[in-house]
């Protein structure tokens, strides 16, 4: 890997980040077009709700320029017909692109390597593996996804200096202050879906959208894990159509609320319970996966957030921290273990840390995640 490719694999990593939580049910790939003078002559990322491709966008803006150039992306190019427009390898040969950068190879059958040797058939010379760990984070739902059957999950959590989760009151409760808060939403809106329980909805009758300024349309798709669909069809969520409600209940049980809820604009997806009687957290998240959904943010209570990482289903956990206590009402998350369940089973890593004013934010990520990021390479 040559000091020039890392450069700009680096840029194509950093444009897909702009289709996190867009482009949907495809993957978020970033792709840049760089001219034999060393110019950068085409950018591209995917396009909301997976189509054009990075690729095509990238190629599209570099025109004639392209013939001869280097393509630098994050995903190993489709080869497939999609029923709206040529697969991406045929794209790239019609443009006459000299040399491909590839960061990690695509996983889905109907590509699985088959682009790479389309385009080296070609004639193109095709470099793959450049910065694959960091071009496999980027895309992680959709290898998950792909290998899985399920999307890559973000747990987030609020917690106190006393490791505890403040009980709401059908009002919102702040533990943090504004910055982590604001963060947060980057975090909604840098996903697919947002899940939480209906306890979390009882308790802080969220409306679980994205409020950044100008962002509003970053909104994730809200998802209510609420067995017996006891949400009244009064709950904030509901006010505001313009972004899905998915509630997932009991299969097989009576639902005498399904309608009104359906009436007040909620989808109603039943989902098989396990043996405690309990929406599975596999078997809600395989149903979110086939809905299309790649990346999930858990942002529900102590109960939601050990249902999943009780099954091993947390790909990584985002804590935010005040420096102030809950006190003795507050909620001790993970069967009051607290953080140490993060950080004594084996399971997480820490992967960053940051300051948000007087707030600290602490990134773990499973080290299983870590590793289909790193046997993507």
């Amino acid at each position: 890997m040559t000091t020039r490719d890392a450069h700009h694999m680096a840029q194509a990593i950093r444009i897909a980040r702009r289709g996190l939580g867009l482009a949907w049910p495809n993957p978020a790939v970033g792709a840049v077009v760089v001219a034999p003078s060393g110019e950068i002559v085409g950018r591209g990322w995917t396009a909301p709700g997976g189509r054009p491709h990075a690729e095509a966008i990238a190629l599209e803006e570099a025109g004639h320029r392209a013939e001869g150039s280097t393509l630098y992306v994050t995903l190993e190019p489709c080869n497939h017909e999609g029923g709206r427009g040529a697969p991406c390898s045929s794209v790239i040969i019609a443009a006459q692109v000299k040399r491909v950068v590839i960061g990690v190879r695509d996983p889905d059958p109907r590509t699985a390597g088959s682009g790479i040797e389309q385009l080296i058939n070609a004639g193109i010379d095709v470099t793959e593996g450049v910065m694959a760990a960091e071009a496999a984070s980027v895309t992680l739902g959709h290898l998950m996804r792909v290998t899985e059957g399920r999307p890559a999950v973000t747990l987030k959590l609020a917690l106190g200096a006393d490791g505890r989760i403040p009980r709401g009151d059908g009002e919102p409760v702040w533990t943090t202050g504004p910055l982590a808060r604001a963060h947060g939403h980057l975090l909604r809106a840098m996903n697919d879906a947002i899940l939480v329980g209906r306890g979390t909805v009882a308790a802080d009758n969220p409306s679980l959208t994205c409020r950044l300024p100008g962002m509003s349309c970053r909104s994730p798709v809200r998802v209510v894990l609420d067995r017996r669909l006891r949400t009244p069809p009064t709950a904030t969520l509901l006010d505001d159509l313009m972004v899905p409600v998915w509630m997932l209940c009991a299969a097989g049980e009576p639902q005498p609320n399904a309608d009104l809820l359906h009436d007040h604009g909620a989808e109603i997806v039943p989902v098989p319970l396990d043996d405690m009687g309990m929406i599975d957290p596999q078997d809600a998240l395989e149903t979110l996966a086939h809905r299309g959904i790649t990346r999930v943010l858990i942002e529900g209570g102590p109960a939601v957030a050990e249902s999943f990482v009780a099954a091993d289903l947390v790909d990584e956990a985002v804590i935010y921290q005040s420096p102030n206590s809950v006190g003795d009402g507050g909620l001790m998350p993970f069967g009051g273990e607290g953080l140490d369940r993060l950080a004594k089973n084996g399971h997480f890593t820490v992967i960053a840390t940051r300051t948000f004013g007087p707030d600290r934010m602490t990134r773990w990520r499973r080290i299983r995640s870590c590793s289909l990021a790193l046997s993507a390479a």
